[in-house]
């Protein structure tokens, strides 16, 4: 049930947002980027979760501890870009977002290198 808690903080924020929008729009920001904040941190608890059972996968599967490090690292990456990109969009700052993703994307392809490397020399060692 925590979907409906977040749910409601977050209906209650745009709601409270843009109430406040008309007397004062720096207030309308500054509870957006709140909300978004606490939003977030409660992603934090789902995130700690996440990685528990990524590490229960590794030990069934017997995954190199690189990999699923790497794996964890994009996951991660994605996330914090996300929300760096969506609260700079919120904002009106359109352009600063892209940059951002664009950063993220790149940032997760120099950490796939290592792996995609790996993979064409065994291609390479096949053929």
């Amino acid at each position: 049930m925590d979907i409906l808690k977040i749910s409601i903080l977050g209906i209650t924020a745009v709601l409270l947002a843009l109430i406040l929008k008309s007397y004062r729009p720096e207030y309308s920001y500054y509870i957006s980027i709140a909300v978004c904040i606490c939003i977030f941190l409660f992603v934090g608890t789902k995130l700690e979760q996440m990685i528990g059972y990524a590490e229960k996968m590794q030990h069934l599967i017997q995954l190199d501890d690189s990999y699923m490090a790497m794996i964890l690292k994009m996951i991660g990456i994605t996330y914090v870009a996300e929300f760096a990109s969506n609260i700079c969009k919120d904002c009106g700052y359109q352009t600063i977002a892209g940059q951002i993703e664009l950063f993220a994307k790149l940032s997760i392809l120099v950490l796939g290198m290592p792996v995609i490397l790996a993979f064409m020399e065994t291609i390479g060692e096949l053929l």
